[in-house]
């Protein structure tokens, strides 16, 4: 079975978004991109749901426009409650942004955080998740 990414965003950073997912997907992984999986009309939540159920892998691409988005926040907490493997994408926040802001919750602040531009590393890792 591969290994399903769910990946997390804003509706603003959508072109970002499948720009990463389409590199999980050369490395071998499922994406799930709610813009691509749910058909208009769907019941939207119960997608979420579903999708995040079967899921292995959680990525969320903080900006400073998602910063404020009560769906990725949403998400992220099902991610954290269902223990998913999760990473966070920075792009235009530094590490120091994220750590600084009391809105974020301190579990994101303790995991590894992804700088846009270190993403290669992240793909090589997730080339070696799938393919264990």
């Amino acid at each position: 079975m591969a290994r399903q990414v769910f990946l997390s965003h804003s509706g603003r950073d959508t072109w970002v978004a499948e720009q990463i997912a389409r590199e999980m997907r050369d490395v071998g992984a499922t994406t799930f991109l709610d813009r691509e999986e749910i058909d208009i009309g769907a019941n939207f939540e119960e997608e979420i749901r579903k999708a995040l159920a079967s899921s292995q892998e959680f990525v969320v691409l903080l900006t400073p426009w998602a910063l404020d988005r009560p769906y990725i926040w949403l998400e992220v907490g099902a991610a954290f409650v269902q223990g998913l493997y999760l990473a966070a994408v920075l792009h235009g926040l530094s590490p120091a942004d994220i750590q600084s802001n009391k809105k974020i919750p301190v579990f994101i602040k303790g995991r590894n955080l992804v700088e846009i531009n270190d993403l290669p590393k992240y793909f090589k890792q997730l080339k070696r998740r799938v393919s264990s």
